[in-house]
């Protein structure tokens, strides 16, 4: 995150990552950052307008109902704060009701520009739990904040607890984006209402080997942790993609796949020597075979989230006139 104020001009320069949530077994519990961003440039203005590029940018250019706006507005109407018109330049490459987390980086972005406009003095806890509280679960929120690997859960007074990881070593990844989006909603009402014993400790350990691939570097311990049977087995119909794409599991090159959030994309993990144009080949061989199509995009781990640094942000300190 970037500011500047200058005589009669304030502005603000957010990049934002987006992330994958659940990653298999660690189901409303973890997320990652990876390298494709929405980059927003905020500047104080007469009255609200947006210019967008990329990605949708039809549907980040429109102001009505905008996430972002509507979330910086809410937040300084909370805190009983005068809203500032914004002008905002867009440039967007997350896809948006794809499982990538589109949600939660404009939730953040309309926060961030609440706290930088309205001279909030919010930690980075704060900032997170406000985003948690407004997608209903802390993964994504605090991944694109944070940057890296975050684990996350909402404690039983409401709020966000939350911890980074930087993966050791190098993790390619390949994002597999259907035409379809699909609503958070609607994959979480196809999920069960109760789960055995047997399924939900699978989950437990899968989760703790998972956690424990990305501390150490070690994509055999993340290639035999990625089963999951909480939500993918419910999402699957759903997600079509993903069923195709397990049967590329632990090829010579994947060590893995797992649908990214709610899907309906879906994210392989590859081996750190994997070549990449190959792999997309593959990829792109194996699902016309079955009648399906995808955008594959290329992607890695983002180390740095929006906070873009340690402790609280310089440039969210309230500032005096």
């Amino acid at each position: 995150m970037k500011s500047s104020r200058g005589r009669g001009d304030t502005s603000l320069e957010l990049s934002l990552p987006a992330t994958s949530a659940n990653l298999g077994p660690a189901f409303d519990a973890a997320a990652l950052a990876f390298n494709l961003f929405l980059k927003v440039r905020a500047r104080a203005a007469n009255e609200f307008a947006i210019i967008a590029r990329g990605r949708d940018a039809e549907i980040c250019g429109r102001i009505e109902r905008h996430l972002i706006l509507t979330t910086y507005r809410e937040v300084l109407q909370a805190e009983g704060k005068k809203v500032q018109p914004l002008a905002l330049a867009i440039e967007n490459r997350i896809p948006i009701g794809k499982g990538c987390g589109s949600s939660a980086a404009a939730r953040l972005a309309g926060i961030a520009m609440a706290v930088h406009f309205g001279n909030l003095n919010w930690p980075d806890i704060r900032i997170v739990g406000e985003a948690s509280v407004r997608e209903h679960h802390p993964d994504n929120a605090a991944a694109c904040w944070m940057g890296g690997l975050a684990v996350a859960r909402m404690s039983s007074s409401g709020e966000a607890q939350f911890a980074r990881i930087l993966p050791k070593g190098k993790w390619p990844l390949l994002l597999a984006v259907p035409q379809e989006a699909l609503s958070t909603e609607h994959a979480r009402r196809v999920l069960p209402a109760q789960y055995s014993r047997a399924d939900a400790v699978t989950n437990v350990q899968n989760s703790m080997l998972l956690l424990a691939a990305f501390a150490q570097g070690s994509p055999d311990l993340l290639a035999a942790a990625l089963e999951d049977r909480l939500h993918q087995p419910y999402r699957a119909a759903l997600c079509p993609l993903l069923p195709a794409m397990q049967r590329l599991d632990r090829t010579s090159d994947v060590l893995g796949v797992a649908l990214s959030g709610a899907g309906p994309s879906v994210l392989m993990f590859l081996r750190a020597n994997a070549k990449m144009n190959q792999v997309k080949a593959r990829v792109k061989t194996h699902l016309h075979a079955k009648g399906l199509s995808a955008e594959l995009l290329s992607a890695e781990i983002s180390p740095r989230g929006a906070r873009d640094g340690g402790g609280l942000l310089r440039s969210l300190k309230p500032r005096r006139s």
